[in-house]
């Protein structure tokens, strides 16, 4: 049975925004990026689109997804649909089904959308065909980071490329009185790691059960040994006072070289970069551990869908707005501040982005090319948001409940997913 396609929409009706036209292109951006390195870098597209020549608006909603969705949902409500809403993998789709998204593909044409962004993100930005949304940063999911000093005094040369390499690695850095792998307390990086895990060891598999839905996937044997992997992790690898642990905290971990490593996404390149250390020197980074031999790739990306308008100045405004997000100049200074790399595959990196960066696109197209590329469930890139979460709120479980078996878990999460069908 597939959960992904018997999902039903469960918004709200049309509503579209009425005004009077003024003089310039207009927009009002609705996002959750109100603070820190987010916040600056989406004051950086605030300031190209005036420069432009557009008058930019915004409204920044602090924390999760959900409240953002919720401010989306009562401005339709109130007929004020705002022109631009940074969302991402199905609530796109599920927003395009009201027929509320504005029509880009005359735009998108003309400056030849379809050849420069990442094949993986067109069915998430043009989810019936048409585009919607256009894409602002590619943000890799499979990322180790690797403390240089510590993984040298512990006698371990380089990070781990197979499962088997990071376990072996453990059992030297617990025997050196080490961590072996930091960890926080939260639900998205405990699934983080697990898909993370299960990718590495069987890609076909973290296919069927995370991005195309197949709840069969979910119980398989397959599963249970993902779930035995991570056990391991948990139990042996981590230490036991992560409950409470913040972000900083575990990165701090790696980086100070109490733990050797720590799986995480790029965007830990900004925490580096924040307490003065060298990503590809002082730490190591490279792909997480896979048992299949190429490169591989989980992809995140953060994205502004575009909700039709009555106003001209505004739709001029959209037009205006995706033009800059897609511009080989927003997708550079953007990406360099945050650690994610351009959606544009045709993007120099050669000047402004870091080494993790460079391997980093490099390993996006070997993926491509070997079909290897795939949209992350943690981070809401593939099925909608009540399946996700019921998968989430298992993994975390699981973490948080010594007792319960590989078994129990996998059976378990595909229950949780079926009781939200």
């Amino acid at each position: 049975m597939n959960f992904v396609k018997k999902a039903g929409v469960a918004l709200l009706a049309t509503a579209l925004l009425t005004g009077t036209a003024l003089a310039q292109p207009k927009v009002l951006m609705l996002h959750q990026w109100a603070t820190g390195n987010d916040a600056a870098s989406i004051a950086k597209l605030g300031e190209m689109f005036t420069a432009a020549g557009g008058e930019w608006n915004q409204t920044a909603i602090a924390g999760h997804t959900a409240n953002t969705l919720a401010k989306l949902r009562a401005d339709v409500v109130a007929g004020n649909a705002p022109s631009a809403v940074q969302l991402k993998g199905p609530e796109i789709a599920e927003w395009n089904e009201t027929g509320m998204t504005a029509n880009m593909d005359e735009l998108a044409a003309a400056q030849n959308w379809d050849a420069v962004v990442a094949p993986e993100l067109l069915p998430v930005m043009k989810p019936d065909g048409h585009w919607v949304a256009a894409p602002m940063n590619i943000h890799r999911i499979n990322w180790i980071w690797g403390n240089k000093a510590a993984m040298e005094e512990v006698g371990v040369t380089e990070l781990p490329k197979t499962w088997a390499d990071f376990n072996a690695d453990c059992e030297k850095a617990i025997a050196g009185g080490k961590v072996c792998l930091a960890h926080l307390s939260a639900d998205w990086t405990d699934a983080t790691t697990f898909e993370v895990v299960l990718y590495g060891m069987d890609p076909d598999l973290y296919k069927k059960a995370f991005v195309d839905g197949d709840v069969d996937a979910l119980r398989s044997d397959g599963m249970i040994k993902a779930f035995d992997q991570m056990r391991l992790m948990v139990d042996k690898y981590m230490d036991p006072a992560i409950a409470g642990r913040d972000y900083d905290t575990a990165s701090n971990m790696m980086v100070n070289g109490d733990a050797l490593f720590f799986i995480m996404g790029d965007w830990e390149l900004g925490t580096l970069k924040a307490v003065g250390k060298d990503p590809g020197n002082d730490i190591l980074c490279g792909q997480a551990p896979t048992d299949w031999g190429k490169p591989g790739f989980i992809l995140n990306s953060d994205s502004v869908v575009f909700f039709k308008q009555s106003d001209p100045d505004f739709i001029e405004g959209q037009k205006l707005l995706a033009t800059e997000i897609l511009s080989p100049e927003f997708q550079t200074v953007f990406n360099i501040a945050k650690g994610s790399i351009p959606a544009r595959l045709d993007v120099d990196l050669s000047s402004g982005f870091n080494a993790c960066q460079v391997k980093s696109q490099a390993d996006l197209k070997a993926s491509i090319a070997d079909g290897m590329l795939v949209r992350s469930m943690a981070h809401n890139m593939t099925v909608l948001q009540k399946y996700r979460g019921a998968m989430m709120d298992l993994i975390t479980e699981f973490v948080n409940t010594p007792e319960m078996s590989s078994a129990d878990a996998a059976n378990n999460m595909a229950d949780a997913v079926e009781a939200q069908m």
